[in-house]
Formats: structure tokens, sequence, C-alpha cells
């Protein structure tokens, strides 16, 4: 059963399988955001995409990166990243079209940032997700 569906910009359908989301500035107690940790915290979400779903290529889409007029602190101008750091794992049916569509899918987990807490789905999901690039990104898999 999946979480959601939505159709990608090329026309094919993907289901979201499994949703991990957190605060993108969660136990940063002290100092500002900035380039340095920003950094830090999408290479952090990228690694943990790696660990947690070996099983599936990982595709980090690039976050949008704010930068609110305020005093400049000694690592740097501030730089805000979105509120949510997420990992989705996609499914789709097999790329190769020759395989057997009962027994074989395609996956792929992406990690990307958004301002919002809301699950990605249909027409209503960020056009950045929909847009990804699937057949070039996504592996089929025997079930």
């Amino acid at each position: 059963m999946s979480l959601s569906h939505m159709v990608l910009s090329s026309g094919r359908s993907i289901e979201l399988t499994e949703l991990r989301m957190s605060s993108t500035y969660r136990g940063m107690l002290e100092g500002y955001p900035c380039k340095r940790i920003n950094d830090m915290k999408v290479s952090g979400l990228r690694r943990e995409a790696e660990r947690a779903f070996s099983f599936a290529p990982v595709h980090l889409i690039a976050p949008f990166r704010e930068y609110p007029d305020e005093t400049a602190g000694p690592f740097g101008p501030v730089e805000v990243l979105p509120s949510v750091a997420r990992i989705g794992v996609f499914s789709s049916t097999a790329i190769a079209s020759e395989l057997d569509p009962v027994l074989r899918q395609c996956a792929l987990t992406v990690a990307w940032f958004q301002s919002a807490p809301d699950v990605p789905s249909g027409e209503d999901a960020d056009l950045v997700l929909r847009s990804i690039r699937w057949e070039e990104l996504a592996q089929d898999y025997e079930l």
C-alpha cells in the first residue's frame, strides 16, 4: 500500500512507499544557519538516506537557500534552508519494458527539503520533485 501517488512531468506514475521527515535544524542549540552548517545538513541527509535505504539509488534534490537581511556573524552571512528535511522511497513499474511487470519494479530514494510537512501527492507535489529524471536515476529490482 502506498502513502501517496503522483505523476512525474515525464508522465510516469510513481508511488511513495516510505517517508521520513524531520526538522532541518533539529538539535541546533546555538549559533545560526550559515553555508557551512547547511552544507553539513545537506550532505548528512544524503548519507542518512544511503544508510537507511541501501537497496535503492539515492537522489538528492539541491535545496533552495534563502539569505535574509541579517547582519553576518563570525561564520559569514545567514543562510536558511527550508524547514523540513525529507527522505522518501518511491517505486514504479520496471524501467526496462521487456521485464515481467509482475516480478519486477523499480525504486528510487529521494532526499529533499521543503517548507511544510505536507506529504507530496498528485499535482500538489513540488514541481522540482515531479521533475525527477526517473529513467536515469531509478533502478529495477526483482520482487
